[in-house]
């Protein structure tokens, strides 16, 4: 047996022994995403001189990996997602044609995380451990494959530093060329 198989087994066994954990994972992979854009928005909103940096940055990051790159990705590889695979009803609706690999959810919210965390440690923690348990969640429902949400949170990762790491020098050397 495959590893991505047997942890799929593992962790989406779980879903149907209680209804609360259920909830909880539904409530995950479908809105706790959201909370974490409503609380960079306040960021924005409550301190847009200090943080218009990083929220801009930390949703082009999250645009850009999810809609350019993962785009790409999955017209490049289709997989199919594992309720569709497997032939079981997951727990929240999703798209049975569109393709499982990477998870746009973990590239998307990874990406953003990373971006966060450049800017304030403690805040991006908290996003991160929020993207955990996102990306766990869409496997728990059965909309993802282990491999989906650690490829794509390693991409929205990866992402998140390199842009950062252009952003942070692109405003530089305008700043540079600006004061000259």
């Amino acid at each position: 047996m495959n590893i991505d198989l047997y942890l799929f087994n593992y962790i989406n066994g779980f879903a149907g022994r209680w209804q609360w954990l259920d909830y909880f994972a539904m409530f995950c992979a479908d809105y706790l995403g959201y909370i974490l854009l409503v609380i960079l928005a306040l960021f924005f909103v409550l301190n847009y001189i200090k943080n218009w940096r990083m929220f801009l940055e930390s949703i082009i990051a999250a645009i850009v990996t999810k809609f350019v790159l993962v785009a790409i990705i999955r017209a490049i590889w289709f997989r199919p997602r594992p309720f569709v695979a497997l032939n079981f009803a997951p727990l929240i609706d999703q798209s049975a044609t569109e393709a499982s690999f990477p998870s746009g959810h973990a590239s998307f919210y990874f990406a953003l995380s990373t971006i966060v965390y450049c800017y304030n440690k403690k805040v991006g923690i908290l996003f991160y451990i929020a993207s955990l348990f996102i990306a766990i969640s869409r496997v728990f429902v059965g909309v993802h494959w282990p491999l989906d949400v650690v490829a794509g949170a390693i991409l929205g990762a990866f992402m998140g530093w390199l842009l950062n790491k252009l952003f942070r020098e692109h405003a530089h050397k305008i700043i540079k060329g600006y004061n000259n």
